[in-house]
Formats: C-alpha cells, sequence, structure tokens
C-alpha cells in the first residue's frame, strides 16, 4: 500500500527519527558527528527553522524541529542527501546509508513539547552512550548538554525551552534538570513514538 504524503505546514512541531541501513552506523567517528552538524546547523538557518531538542547516536538520531518558512521533506532531502555522499566519500563506501525514508512524528498538542524534548535528550542515557546524568550534562553530541549551558550551538532555540521553567538562567536550567530526571524511569513511551496525540507519518 503506497505511503500518503506528509502533514506539512508552518508552525508544526516534528519529531524526526532517522536510522542507519540494518542498523549500521551513521556516525562512525568524531568528524562525522561535526559534519553532520555543520550541515544541519547551515540548513537550519537558511530556512529559518527551529530545533528544540536533538540527539545523535552511532546508528540514528531524533531532532524535534518546528517548521518556518521551507518543507520538511526539503530540509531533510538536503541534509540527508549531503551528508550520506559525504560520509560514503569519507568512509570509501558505496550504497544506501539510511533505512528507508526519515519517520516525522507529528505533534499538534503544545503540552507535548517538553515531553518529547525530555524523551529525545535521554536517548543518550536510555542507549548507554553515558551512564550517568553528569556525563549527559557535558555529551556533546546532544541537545540537553547545549541547554545546561555545557556546549554552544547557535541554531538551537534553548531560550523557548527554558523560559517555560521560570525563574532566571540558573533557576530554569536547575528546575529543567529535575525534569529530565524525572523520565529517567519513564522508558518508552508509545505516546511519543507515535501512538496517542501524536500522529505518525
Amino acid at each position: 500500500m503506497p505511503r500518503g504524503p506528509r502533514i506539512d505546514y508552518p508552525e508544526l512541531l516534528h519529531h524526526v527519527i532517522v536510522r542507519g541501513i540494518e542498523r549500521k552506523k551513521i556516525f562512525s567517528e568524531k568528524e562525522d558527528y561535526e559534519n553532520f552538524l555543520y550541515r544541519f546547523g547551515n540548513v537550519l538557518k537558511e530556512s529559518e527553522t527551529k530545533v528544540y531538542a536533538w540527539a545523535l547516536l552511532p546508528n540514528h538520531f531524533h531532532v524535534l524541529i518546528c517548521i518556518k518558512k521551507k518543507p520538511l521533506k526539503v530540509i531533510m532531502r538536503r541534509l540527508l542527501t549531503g551528508y550520506a555522499l559525504s560520509y560514503n566519500r569519507r568512509h570509501k563506501r558505496v550504497g544506501y546509508l539510511y533505512q528507508g525514508r526519515y519517520k516525522s512524528i507529528v505533534c499538534e498538542e503544545e503540552p507535548y513539547l517538553l515531553e518529547l524534548v525530555r524523551y529525545i535528550h535521554l536517548n543518550p542515557l536510555r542507549a548507554r552512550m553515558v551512564k550517568t546524568m553528569e556525563v549527559l550534562d557535558r555529551y556533546m553530541w546532544c541537545g540537553h548538554s547545549v541547554i545546561m549551558g555545557n556546549h554552544d550551538v547557535e541554531w538551537q532555540d534553548v531560550r523557548e525551552i527554558l523560559c517555560r521553567f521560570g525563574g532566571g538562567l540558573s533557576g530554569a536550567r536547575k528546575k529543567y534538570r529535575e525534569f529530565i530526571v524525572d523520565g529517567i524511569s519513564e522508558g518508552k513511551r508509545k505516546d511519543l513514538t507515535g501512538g496517542g496525540l501524536i500522529r505518525s507519518l
């Protein structure tokens, strides 16, 4: 059965998931992560797309973005095609890098914004890429460390997230971190990966 067109219009919130083909790595070394983030940043700035959360793991990645000027399909096509060509060239490989087309989960409910940020930012911990929250606080390949002020990524909208916790910068960061910690015991939530009020497309 053919897949229908994706829902895609301005101000729509997307949780995007991209996986490596046959669960193989799409990030093999530090240069791959850096190259991806550089390309991602360029595409985001040109399209004025907002990013609230992101996490890169060896064989997949998550991003939470709000579409502005350009459709999601245009953003993802440019990002994924350019990165795949670069990765294949660097690692002297040929063929597909990704497992089919990317998955986009559309959220139309405001309360889910923070839940999605938490879910995405806990991915490195759940995947055991990091062992503790203290390490996650400084994990370079996740937007959590940017919100905590330990790394600087100019295209991530940190203010939009921290303002929801109130108080000054340090107080908001403390409340945000407590919110993240509270989600550790929840595990994988179906309502954040395609069910409930969030629709998988």
